[in-house]
């Protein structure tokens, strides 16, 4: 093989390896009607970047945490990530409750639990049966330099997640 024939193979190699390195939207799917039928238990400013993030979760993830208990297989939490909206000089206008003041959705996370995941789908891009997805405003799948597993791995004394409390107070507030 030539050394261009190499590099593309290389290039298409590492492409499908890429894409999608934060999720696998194959197996987690985009949950279509979300914002009509799960909670939007938190609002906040994501830590360290101007971003907000409004966190979702579905009536699987509500009950298991009312019940005290850990998110059942069927949970599925879903994250709308916005930009905010810049002043002149370029900085961030922040809103009387101290959030970002959004300007548009620049992409929706999912994570989604089950105990019987397809056979086909990777354990090592899972993590206590949570399995990830990222996606544009459009729903469609979105390319992500992330690696969600390795992020949400250190959190098991949170149920993998990074708005574990938040979820955890919402209900208790209920």
């Amino acid at each position: 093989m030539t050394y261009p024939k190499i590099a593309v193979a290389l290039v298409c190699i590492l492409s499908a390896v890429c894409v999608y390195a934060g999720g696998d939207p194959d197996f987690v799917a985009f949950p279509e009607g979300y914002g009509k039928s799960f909670t939007n238990y938190v609002t906040l400013n994501r830590v360290g970047k101007e971003l907000v993030a409004k966190m979702y979760a579905n009536d699987v993830v509500i009950s298991s945490y009312e019940a005290g208990e850990k998110a059942a297989s069927g949970s599925v939490l879903v994250m709308e990530v916005y930009k905010p909206k810049k002043d002149a000089d370029g900085k961030a206008l922040v809103g009387d409750d101290g959030i970002y003041v959004i300007d548009q959705l620049a992409a929706i996370a999912v994570m989604e639990r089950r105990d019987n995941w397809d056979v086909a789908y990777p354990a090592e891009n899972r993590v206590g049966n949570w399995g990830f997805a990222f996606y544009g405003p459009d729903g469609q799948p979105k390319a992500n330099e992330l690696q969600c597993v390795v992020c949400h791995t250190p959190l098991a004394h949170q149920d993998f997640m990074f708005s574990n409390q938040h979820l955890v107070n919402h209900v208790g507030s209920q």
